[in-house]
């Protein structure tokens, strides 16, 4: 069966495409193949930034196959809905930095796989997001009434997500939902570009990682947990290679060259 998921690397950036077209709805086999993808960007040493995109001009995700759920049964939801949950959460688990390069229509769970990223940025005029699951009947299932409330805050989160409706990218951007949205015509150069500043030499990936899982712990634990968390991290960085040679450029007052190591 081909891959409804493509992974490449490119200098340094894991580029994940989700291709099953037309709007790259996913079912299980795709969401196997995304998680896949997701462990081979985290298992490589030359990848230090994780882009996520859907192929084409269109659709980032459309979300769930509907017409796919119909027909499973209860059971088999559950363990689809678990399963795409701890593809997220994988995610966000992976300590590099990951990108949603959303360049089209963003919607429902495919909406909830960005949001598990940690930087979005959108094509201008590309398409629109939101968690239209209320008008099945439904919540959202991959994490959404989790993370849109931790982004830009409950009483703005609750609406959207009990409305149904659709945001234009620049109503995300206004809400801090996306960070930026490039013109079409350089969208993707421009995202390209944004993630290779945190790459090697210019940004000490390790440190990079580091610092988002201690971020990210920052929403989940109390503030003395957290700090616990920020000191282990510390120390890893410590003695990296790349820590030696930030901290000798600066007392050589010349620009560090990193590693990744």
């Amino acid at each position: 069966m081909a891959k409804l998921v493509d992974y490449t690397v490119d200098n340094g950036l894991g580029i994940i495409e989700l291709n099953s077209p037309p709007a790259h709805a996913y079912g299980h086999e795709m969401m196997r193949d995304l998680d896949d993808a997701i462990l081979q960007a985290r298992m490589d040493d030359e990848v230090y930034v994780i882009i996520l995109r859907g192929k084409g001009e269109k659709f980032f995700c459309g979300g769930a196959d509907i017409k796919m759920l119909n027909e499973k049964s209860p059971s088999y939801f559950y363990y689809f809905s678990l399963h795409a949950q701890e593809t997220a959460r994988r995610l966000e688990l992976t300590p590099k930095l990951v990108i949603a390069a959303i360049n089209g229509h963003c919607m429902g769970g495919g909406f909830e796989i960005a949001l598990a990223c940690d930087i979005r940025v959108a094509k201008r005029d590309g398409g629109r997001l939101g968690l239209p699951e209320i008008n099945l009947g439904l919540e959202p299932g991959v994490g959404g009434t989790q993370r849109l409330p931790r982004i830009i805050g409950y009483a703005k989160a609750v609406e959207i997500i009990a409305t149904g409706r659709a945001l234009a990218f620049e109503e995300a951007l206004d809400l801090g939902i996306l960070h930026y949205v490039y013109e079409p015509a350089t969208f993707w150069e421009e995202t390209l570009a944004y993630a290779r500043q945190f790459c090697p030499p210019n940004k000490a990936s390790m440190a990079v990682g580091r610092i988002k899982l201690s971020a990210r712990m920052s929403l989940e634990t109390g503030i003395h947990e957290g700090i616990i968390i920020e000191h282990e991290t510390l120390q890893q960085l410590y003695v990296s290679a790349d820590a030696r040679e930030g901290v000798s450029a600066y007392l050589q007052k010349r620009q560090a060259k990193y590693t990744g190591k």
